[in-house]
Order: C-alpha cells, then sequence, then structure tokens
C-alpha cells in the first residue's frame, strides 16, 4: 500500500478559513493565529505535504488554483468528520436507549426533523420508534415516551399542538361531489373518525366509508388517486390536496389536542432530553 504524508487538521482549517474569507489576514483572525504563521503553514502545505500550489495571488487577493478547488472539498469533507469522531467517541453526551409511541399520522410529519436533530446531538443513543394508533398506545405501559392524539377538554400529559382537523381531497378530483360521497378514514376505533361521521350525520350528508387503514400513508394514497375524501389533521395535508369545506357542503370539524406522555416508572436522562427534542419539533 502507497504510503503518503499526513495532513495536519490544523493546516485544512486554515486553508478553508483562507477560501472562504478570500485573504490570509481575515482567515488568520479567524483561526487565531497571526498572518505570518498563516502564512508559513500555506507554505508547509503547499511545498512540503501536497507540492502543488493551492493559490492565485494577485495583490491582497488570493484565489484558489483547480488544485486548491479539489482540495477545498475534500478539506470540508475531513473536518467534518473529524468532529463527528471527536463527538461520538470522546465526548458521547448520552449513550442508552429509548422507546417512543407515537401514531403514524406524526410519522413523515414530525418525526423526521425531531429523529435527525437529535441523533446530532446524541449519536450513541438507540431509538426504538412503534407506530400505533392512540387508544392502543394508551394501554402500553413499555414505552418511555408516548405521542397520542386527545379530544379537547380530555388532554394528559404535556400538551404539544392544538390543531384542526379539515376535509380534504385530491388536487384536480371532485369525490366530495358524489352522492353518497366516498371516505378514506382510520379504523373504527379512531375518535376523530367518529368526529368526521357525526359531522356529517348532523347535517345529514350522505356518505360511505369507502376505505379503512390504520396507516396515514395508505390513506394518503387513496385521497391522490382521486378515490375518496379525507379527514386529517391540517399540518398533514400533502401539496398534491386542498383544503375543502363549507363551498362544498361539508361541516366544520373540532380542534384536536397533540399531547406527549412520559412513563414515570421508566424515566431518564435520555427519555427526558429526547422529550425536550419532541416538544420543540412539535412547534415548528
Amino acid at each position: 500500500m502507497a504510503h503518503y504524508p499526513s495532513i495536519d487538521t490544523e493546516l485544512l482549517r486554515s486553508f478553508v478559513a483562507i477560501a472562504d474569507l478570500g485573504g490570509f489576514t481575515r482567515a488568520a483572525e479567524a483561526v487565531n493565529r497571526t498572518q505570518s504563521a498563516i502564512s508559513m503553514q500555506m507554505k508547509r502545505l503547499e511545498e512540503d505535504v501536497l507540492q502543488r500550489s493551492l493559490f492565485q495571488r494577485d495583490g491582497r487577493q488570493v484565489r484558489l488554483t483547480a488544485e486548491g478547488q479539489v482540495l477545498l472539498g475534500y478539506a470540508r469533507r475531513i473536518l467534518k468528520l473529524h468532529g463527528e469522531v471527536f463527538n461520538t467517541l470522546r465526548e458521547p453526551h448520552m449513550v442508552g436507549s429509548v422507546r417512543i409511541g407515537t401514531p403514524d399520522d406524526y410519522v413523515m410529519r414530525f418525526m423526521p426533523g425531531i429523529l435527525a436533530r437529535f441523533a446530532q446531538a446524541y449519536p450513541l443513543v438507540q431509538v426504538e420508534l412503534h407506530c400505533e394508533p392512540s387508544f392502543q398506545l394508551l394501554q402500553r405501559q413499555d414505552l418511555d415516551l408516548t405521542i397520542v392524539t386527545r379530544e379537547p377538554g380530555k388532554e394528559i400529559g404535556q400538551l404539544l399542538r392544538q390543531e384542526r382537523f379539515v376535509w380534504a381531497e385530491a388536487i384536480g378530483f371532485s369525490p366530495h361531489e358524489q352522492t353518497p360521497m366516498p371516505l378514506a378514514m382510520f379504523n373504527a376505533d379512531c375518535f376523530c373518525r367518529a368526529w368526521a361521521c357525526n359531522a356529517l350525520d348532523a347535517m345529514e350528508r350522505e356518505y360511505r366509508i369507502a376505505y379503512t387503514s390504520p396507516s396515514l400513508s395508505a390513506i394518503f394514497a387513496v385521497v391522490s388517486a382521486g378515490l375518496a375524501v379525507t379527514a386529517q389533521l391540517q399540518s398533514l395535508i400533502t401539496p398534491d390536496m386542498r383544503i375543502i369545506g363549507e363551498a362544498e357542503g361539508l361541516p366544520t370539524l373540532p380542534q384536536t389536542s397533540i399531547v406527549l406522555l412520559r412513563n414515570q416508572h421508566s424515566q431518564s436522562q435520555v427519555s427526558e432530553t429526547l422529550a425536550e427534542h419532541i416538544v420543540e419539533g412539535f412547534r415548528l
């Protein structure tokens, strides 16, 4: 295997600063070194390590050569990986595992950002995600954190968000004009489905439950195909759908609450820290 000289990350850090700030003077201030020290670093990088010219100097202006542009991409990646190694191995803020329960509704909309930010901050924590309807999650005792949907006045735990339910159908389709109107809803145990049906019954609007599923993605697949109307949280409606309501002869639906429950028997620093990320993520 070929042997190559090593590149000090401090050389790369100074090199990136010069490229980003356009000169040695400002780069020296950014990395807390003197201009002469920065110049000596770059001389070493060009002449001793890489044996390539990295800069084109035009008075006080500094531009990267073609070789310098190539190095810049690698330097950014090396420094990023260098930081990740230290965050993961040298300073692992927390280790352990945490079990979350959440309805399928919130996985696509809220959880990706929450979990990405948590993983970046605490890469050694193992997260176990369980997706089930709210009524099933409320019966489980083995979860550390649980996100559920609750009716107004029946909130328990910490309130994450309050949001209105809305009717929606695919853009370019009008299943609401059919009689009876086809609906795509969650299974019968979902109180939100009961809300929608009771509201339609109260105004004597004919409808039929044409499609049911515990999966939001399955319901949205049906709706996106123009086969049915659904009722979901407003923030979950995708760009290929449009919100409909009174103008289309549909009743206004109530507001619901999303809450976070903590298992008092399995509280830990890991679960509480993730809880804080969840609270913040539902505010976005």
